[in-house]
């Protein structure tokens, strides 16, 4: 399998596969965003153009996923410099069911732990059985939940091995 290089920034690749993704849990009854939040002119409104990874193989977009430096709806109480969390994990249906999830939280955590940062966090929503246990699977640990934006949400945590 030809390996993965990434890219910092790329909106429409980033975009892409999320839309991609996200069209395929829809199909399946199992929506997570709606399409229409998902252009890059509505993330960019979100989420800094910088805190996108795009991995690529082969010349293909193939998985995605964005970490931002504050995150106060989720992490109201965490102090600054403490985390890097993760937000917008997808991987583009074409790639899906070969490990590339476990691959981009790897990378992420590099990332994170290159920042000097000691936490990588993440939340996801708490009626996904499936994400829980692949965050789990991934050494992530529960350590709350909380109501933002509506939705109940369960937050994980994992140490970068950074010192803070």
């Amino acid at each position: 399998m030809p390996p993965l290089t990434y890219t910092t920034g790329d909106l429409e690749a980033a975009a892409g596969v999320l839309q991609a993704s996200a069209a395929q849990l829809e199909a399946r009854g199992q929506a997570l965003w709606p399409l229409a939040s998902l252009t890059p002119e509505r993330l960019a409104r979100h989420y800094p153009a910088g805190g996108w990874q795009v991995a690529w193989r082969a010349g293909q977009a193939v998985g995605t996923y964005c970490l931002l430096d504050r995150d106060p709806p989720f992490w109201p109480d965490d102090p600054p410099g403490e985390a890097l969390y993760l937000h917008k994990l997808a991987v583009h249906p074409a790639a899906q069911g070969s490990g590339l999830s476990t691959l981009l939280l790897a990378d992420a955590r590099a990332r994170t732990r290159a920042a000097g940062r000691p936490w990588l966090k993440l939340d996801t929503a708490a009626n996904r059985p499936a994400l829980r246990a692949l965050y789990e699977r991934a050494g992530f640990e529960p350590c709350g939940e909380r109501e933002v934006f509506g939705f109940r949400v369960v937050l994980f945590r994992q140490p970068t091995g950074a010192e803070n």
